[in-house]
């Protein structure tokens, strides 16, 4: 229905205006449209396009507005930081990157979005910080690198979209990537570490007026590690006995015990309120996505990568992660660049041969590696999250794509060797 370039012209006129400041969800609504006119479609096919792209995200925005639910639970009640300054202190500051590292894949691994998962550590990783003296660039990378590896096997915005386009079970999906997660966690702790030793990005240790020792107030662990294990119990129950729970259950119900496990019952609507502000912002940006993503998945650009697979002699499974690579990186965002390029690309891959979980699992894991673009969110707020500048934190984001690129190439080696 449109021309490749059409379709490619409306994505580039997206992300200069999203470059540009202007409101994401706008842009992308306003460059799939220049696109579908570009790309040869009419107004009336154009808009078609449009809003049938952007209804195929309704399960996916409505699991992810539930979600917020336990998102709103896990940082309001203290449980997220909870989790992270028992790893911390647990491991003690011989082992701090790699606390940090780890304390930030669980709280992203069990449903907090990996930028508030960066915020939500980065106080406690300061102090710790302070007191081994590690600068700070370090501690940064540690939270990122660890971000990046939970959010391959999160119940996030991006893997639940993935798990929609490709029609396959959301457990099954988490549970693909852990042998690509373990070893990003790895690179990222190696990479924080020679950061420190080598002092490779200059920096200092935080000071005393950026930490602050909190951990009073907190709830304890048994309350914290609630909602969580109901999440992952409530979401197993398929594999293991068949009894499918949808993720649309299974998260709220979570939230729920996290907020009635630490006594803050009281406070259910206000909790729920802030995880609702946390996650409507993504929701929205989901339907800009999506009527993107009609555009795209209506034009030639699918038959086209094809033929430059071919014309590379690449295989047809390589789509997967070079789909998501340059989408992510295109929008900076994982959610954004995961759900075009599945929604796009989910039955080429399958109809080529490719399992829909392992192509599923690679396209996931390719939107980890140019997600932290300075024209989008994530950059800022990580960066916002420890007090670093623009430029230093330009000079971080070659390691984060390491990270990002290692649970990449080993979930392609995952699908290569058949498991």
């Amino acid at each position: 229905m449109f021309s490749t370039w059409g379709a490619l012209t409306g994505l580039a006129i997206a992300i200069i205006l999203i470059v540009r400041k202007a409101t994401p969800a706008y842009a992308l609504v306003l460059g799939a449209l220049a696109g579908g006119l570009l790309g040869g479609g009419g107004l009336p096919d154009t808009v078609k396009a449009m809003i049938s792209g952007s209804q195929s995200m309704m399960p996916s925005v409505l699991r992810i507005l539930t979600s917020g639910v336990l998102a709103g639970a896990l940082v309001k009640t203290g449980s997220a930081e909870k989790i992270a300054d028992a790893i911390i202190r647990a491991l003690g500051t011989r082992f701090a990157l790699a606390a940090i590292a780890l304390a930030t894949l669980i709280v992203t691994a069990v449903g907090v979005f990996v930028d508030i998962a960066v915020i939500t550590v980065a106080p406690v990783a300061l102090a710790v910080g302070r007191r081994a003296g590690i600068p700070v660039p370090a501690l940064l990378l540690a939270m990122v690198g660890g971000g990046k590896a939970g959010n391959v096997i999160s119940p996030n915005p991006n893997t639940i979209a993935a798990a929609d386009a490709f029609g396959v079970d959301l457990t099954a999906l988490m549970m693909k990537n852990i042998v690509p997660a373990i070893c990003a966690l790895a690179v990222t702790i190696l990479l924080s570490t020679l950061l420190a030793k080598k002092r490779l990005l200059g920096g200092e240790p935080p000071s005393a007026a950026d930490t602050s020792d909190s951990g009073s107030a907190l709830p304890p662990l048994w309350s914290a590690v609630a909602g969580p294990v109901v999440v992952v119990a409530l979401l197993a129950l398929r594999p293991i006995c068949g009894l499918a729970v949808d993720p649309l259950v299974a998260l709220p119900a979570g939230g729920i015990v996290a907020i009635l496990a630490c006594g803050r019952w009281r406070q259910t609507a206000s909790y729920c309120e802030y995880g609702l502000s946390k996650v409507v912002g993504v929701s929205i940006l989901l339907i800009g996505t999506g009527a993107v993503a009609g555009i795209v998945k209506g034009s030639g650009l699918n038959a086209d990568m094809i033929s430059i697979l071919n014309a590379c002699h690449l295989p047809a499974f390589a789509l997967a992660p070079l789909s998501s690579v340059l989408l992510s990186g295109a929008t900076a965002s994982t959610t954004a660049g995961v759900t075009i390029a599945a929604q796009t690309f989910s039955g080429t891959l399958v109809g080529a041969g490719v399992p829909a979980l392992s192509a599923a699992a690679m396209l996931h894991a390719g939107g980890t590696i140019f997600d932290a673009l300075p024209h989008g969110s994530f950059f800022h707020a990580t960066a916002g999250a420890v007090g670093m500048g623009v430029k230093d934190r330009l000079k971080l984001f070659p390691f984060g794509t390491l990270v990002g690129a290692t649970s990449t190439i080993t979930s392609a080696i995952v699908y290569l060797l058949g498991f």
